[in-house]
């Protein structure tokens, strides 16, 4: 389906890669890994034509198509969420205005009898099949279902797109990508602004996706759910091996210790024929054999071990000064955004020294909370901050802060106080800025190097507290373990917000649940909250809900073994009417494209007409029936 030949690419006269060749074929999801800056990013905009190369060639099939996740996303003002998801669907939009167009001629005219009248029905009958073989009467169901997977609720459809988040919009936009059928998806960090279950609901996409799935991340654990080859990018180079995430981090480590070993025993043999050489030379009888071995040493194919980029940040976090035992004081905080009410009455006392984290879906508060702490938004109720408390806060989009139309170094000498100005290229060396890589502009780095940089520009102002949401989104592997070493060594106080179960194992002695407008302490790490909770992971514990409210006494029950019961046996429902729908759709796609190459023909097959319509009766039939479901597993 996609074949990449000898592809070279380079930025200021080094190579991001050189010469590199693969091939991509249908069913292939590649998690596509490397260190920030490697060259994930470009290699995506170049496969999609974005970016043209500096030599090979990039072959595709004919009329293949392809998508593209970017990082950024900009959308047109004024569009509410239906709307924006719609401008998937260009063709259909299209036929459907020509619909409109010509029944509004069919209504107003009276010219009943003229043949202009006459072309005009004919018209209708040809774009109305048209219409009907794009999907026209199925692509709102799929667009809502879509939606709903991604997280969006019925009430969020019809709201403007520019009231929503970053993480909101690009949700919006892989909405998008999922509902035109593309024959190749290349996304860029896709789950960086997922909430759990939207994650989940995501796997289960990919990993039934026909196509190819390319995807940039750096959640191991999506890598190793969803794809089922992984691409490195390092030092100019790929290597590729037709294994999940973990399982070739495992194969290659394997291959390298061979390599090595192979390459210690063929130096010894390489310094055992040097010496006899040596040993030879001087004596007459022996010179010829001495240039036998010298003939045989200049034949000898030297073994090269596959290189390693271990270069890493180097980062720690200085306490500034000692504060007073008291760190937060939170008291009957509230949070209403309009009618909706995100926190009520929270209570919280943050002591010097705590290691805290903030767990929950999103939309539950948890970067409420970090913001209302801040000072970034009102709220009801009281907060105070202890005495001598300097407060470091990474937001969750903290590299949208920085000015993209000014270099590295200048973003930091902005930042900087007279004591610790003459610091910074100290600085940006150790978050692997060196040499002229300072000069950059901020706009041309990845989003992994503009949350390094954002980093580093936090540690110029003193801190003894630290609150972080989110700070691993964008970060590579590597990365990501050198921001968690330096955090458990960070002596001051801790708050983090983050889904990641990995980042956060052993990171706090607190955890607080967010859920239904409350906080709820877990006096103990993740592993104790996980053990308490009962579960193996943190995306069980942000999906499941085995609580309700009684009606007449309003205090929490456990939901009772029958309602326990009806509920799986709804999800087992609607698993498989989700299963018939994707059949459906794949057959339906099928025919489509057959109609559209002898349309003439099929349309007088009646067996085959027939067969075609019971489809699409039968799938909307099945979207009904899932809503219905849907629905009466929310009221369980």
């Amino acid at each position: 389906m996609l074949n990449i030949h000898n592809l070279s690419v380079s930025f200021g006269g080094t190579y991001l890669f050189e010469e590199v060749t693969f091939r991509l074929g249908a069913g292939d999801r590649v998690g596509l890994v490397g260190k920030n800056g490697a060259g994930k990013s470009t290699m995506l905009k170049i496969l999609s034509r974005e970016l043209a190369p500096d030599s090979g060639v990039i072959a595709t099939e004919k009329e293949v198509k392809i998508g593209f996740l970017k990082q950024d996303i900009d959308f047109i003002k004024g569009r509410t969420v239906l709307e924006e998801a719609y401008q998937a669907f260009e063709e259909i939009k299209r036929a459907e205005g020509k619909i409109e167009d010509i029944n509004h001629q069919l209504t107003t005219r009276t010219d009943y009898e003229s043949e202009e009248y006459s072309k005009l029905i004919e018209d209708l009958s040809d774009v109305t099949h048209h219409y009907e073989i794009l999907g026209g009467y199925n692509y709102v169901g799929d667009t809502e279902k879509i939606l709903l997977g991604l997280g969006f609720k019925r009430e969020d459809f019809d709201k403007p797109t520019d009231t929503f988040s970053g993480g909101w919009r690009m949700r919006i936009e892989l909405a998008k990508l999922l509902l035109q059928y593309n024959d190749i998806l290349l996304l860029d960090e896709p789950t960086n602004h997922l909430d759990i279950e939207s994650i989940i609901w995501l796997e289960q996409f990919l990993r039934n996706y026909p196509g190819v799935v390319i995807i940039v991340s750096h959640d191991k654990m999506f890598l190793d759910n969803v794809t089922n080859r992984t691409i490195e990018i390092s030092l100019g180079k790929i290597y590729d091996f037709n294994k999940p995430y973990t399982e070739y981090l495992e194969l290659r480590g394997e291959i390298r210790e061979k390599q090595l070993a192979t390459q210690k025993n063929q130096e010894k043999k390489i310094e055992h024929t040097e010496k006899l050489i040596e040993k030879f030379r001087a004596k007459a009888s022996k010179a010829s054999m001495a240039q036998s071995l010298i003939k045989k040493l200049d034949k000898v194919e030297r073994i090269e071990v596959d290189e390693d980029d271990n270069s890493v940040m180097n980062i720690s976090f200085p306490v500034s000064m000692t504060p007073g035992r008291v760190v937060v004081e939170v008291e009957d905080v509230t949070k209403k955004y309009g009618d909706k009410t995100i926190l009520k009455d929270i209570d919280l006392l943050v002591e010097r020294g705590s290691k805290i984290a903030f767990v929950g879906q999103n939309g539950q508060g948890k970067s409420t909370l970090i913001k209302a702490i801040t000072k970034d938004i009102d709220y009801q109720g009281t907060i105070k901050l202890g005495h001598n408390v300097q407060l470091g806060y990474f937001a969750q989009n903290q590299a949208e802060y920085l000015d993209g139309e000014i270099t590295l170094l200048e973003t930091m000498e902005n930042a900087a106080t007279d004591t610790n100005r003459s610091k910074v290229r100290d600085m940006l060396g150790a978050f692997l800025f060196r040499g002229d890589d300072v000069e950059k502009k901020v706009k041309v780095l990845s989003g992994g190097e503009r949350n390094r940089l954002a980093l580093c520009k936090l540690l110029l102002q003193p801190i003894n507290v630290l609150v972080m949401d989110e700070p691993t989104n964008h970060l590579d592997i590597k990365s990501k373990n050198v921001l968690k070493a330096a955090l458990q060594k960070f002596e001051g106080t801790l708050l983090l917000v983050s889904h990641d179960r990995d980042f956060l194992q052993g990171m706090s002695n607190i955890v607080y649940e967010f859920k239904d407008q409350k906080i709820r302490e877990y006096l103990g790490d993740i592993n104790f909250y996980l053990e308490q909770r009962n579960m193996q992971n943190m995306r069980e514990v942000e999906k499941r809900d085995v609580i309700k409210e009684a009606a007449k006494d309003n205090k929490q029950q456990q939901v009772s073994y029958q309602d326990q019961k009806k509920n799986k046996s709804l999800q087992n429902k609607l698993s498989k009417i989700e299963s018939q729908i994707q059949q459906l759709e794949k057959e339906i796609k099928h025919d489509n494209k057959r109609l559209e190459t002898d349309y003439e023909k099929l349309m007088a097959d009646a067996a085959f007409f027939r067969a075609y319509e019971n489809k699409k009766k039968k799938l909307d039939e099945l979207m009904e029936e899932w809503e219905l479901v849907h629905e009466e597993i929310e009221r369980v």
